[in-house]
């Protein structure tokens, strides 16, 4: 629900009172080390990602790591990123976990002009936090069916 007037508060905040208090604040996570292996796919492959994430703040609490794709150069206008995967995790004050996710080939394919997923060869970007990579993938495949 939307407020009507600058002294009625949002409906969220009155059932969720502390609702950030559950979440980091963007400051309290450091992201390092990002990896991912291969770096080279074929459309049937999958990839590996690895980063480190850090709590730096006083309070131990939970993390979204949260991947996403970009496709540099595409035949089709696509988002600017994409959600490919995430992984929820706990931290305590100091800690350092280091987070797995998988990317599949068909993460990386769009919708083309006719309706049907399209994986096109070239580069792709990956972003974890404020680290980015890019993979490679090698061939183009198009899935026959509407969707993957």
């Amino acid at each position: 629900m939307w407020m009507r007037n600058r002294n009625e508060p949002y409906l969220f905040r009155d059932v969720y009172p502390n609702f950030s208090h559950f979440l980091f604040c963007s400051n309290d996570t450091e992201y390092s080390d990002i990896e991912i292996s291969p770096k080279v796919i074929t459309p049937n492959q999958k990839a590996t990602v690895r980063c480190k994430v850090t709590n730096t703040g006083k309070r131990a609490g939970d993390e979204v790591v949260q991947l996403y794709i970009r496709d540099i150069l595409s035949c089709v206008t696509t988002y600017e990123k994409n959600l490919a995967g995430f992984e929820r995790i706990h931290l305590q004050p100091g800690e350092t976990k280091t987070v797995t996710l998988k990317v599949k080939g068909s993460d990386l394919a769009f919708v083309g002009y006719d309706g049907k997923w399209i994986l096109e060869k070239g580069d792709f970007r990956i972003q974890t936090g404020n680290q980015t990579l890019n993979i490679t993938c090698t061939d183009t495949r198009k899935w026959d069916t509407p969707n993957k």
